[in-house]
């Protein structure tokens, strides 16, 4: 049996997209009650699915901790552990702005580079090579059965940067997963990304 992990994005923590501020690692805020209702969704979603689900973890934040509770209900299954390497990164200048002031600040190109090839944009602190290096010790480790881990947005990308398939959209969006299968350690393959329930 491989192993398969399911990386989560979070639900949403505003209330609509004109709300947006960017937020990451210094912005510990709650879920929205959309956001809350998408961790249902993902509760009941991997309910459904009969996977085997051996591990269940999360990132430090709140917003991640609060979409892996239902899930771990649903499963009745606890979360086994917060991983530090899960949390989201540092948007430096930007962290509490409203989108459209970060675009103005960093233009759209810089956007469509995280978005799309994970460069950093001018004055975030990510430490690419660290959490590249995390997920490649993840993928890296023995192991059979499902695992499913909820994280940010920032951190989820590295998955993929990780396997060098950046593939045209790194991102997750809230409430969304990706799937990776894991054949042997360290031989990884990307079966779908930024799929909602």
């Amino acid at each position: 049996m491989s192993r398969r992990i399911f990386v989560i994005r979070h639900g949403n923590t505003f209330a609509s997209s004109a709300d947006a501020r960017r937020v990451g690692a210094g912005t510990d805020i709650p879920l929205v009650d959309s956001g809350i209702a998408q961790a249902q969704r993902l509760a009941s979603y991997f309910a459904a699915q009969s996977l085997g689900i051996v591990r269940l973890y999360s990132g430090p934040l709140q917003r991640a901790r609060q979409t892996a509770a239902p899930i771990a209900d649903a499963l009745d299954h606890p979360v086994d552990a917060i991983l530090p390497w899960l949390d989201e990164i540092d948007h430096g200048p930007d962290e509490g702005q409203p989108e459209v002031e970060v675009m103005a600040r960093l233009g759209e190109a810089a956007i469509a580079a995280w978005d799309r090839d994970g460069i950093v944009p001018d004055g975030w602190t990510v430490d690419a090579p660290a959490r590249i290096a995390a997920w490649r010790d993840w993928f890296a480790t023995e192991g059979e059965g499902a695992e499913l881990l909820v994280t940010s947005n920032g951190a989820a990308r590295f998955a993929l940067l990780a396997l060098g398939l950046a593939h045209g959209q790194l991102k997750l969006r809230t409430g969304a997963f990706g799937e990776l299968i894991v054949d042997a350690p360290g031989q990884v393959r990307l079966l779908r990304w930024d799929e909602r329930p």
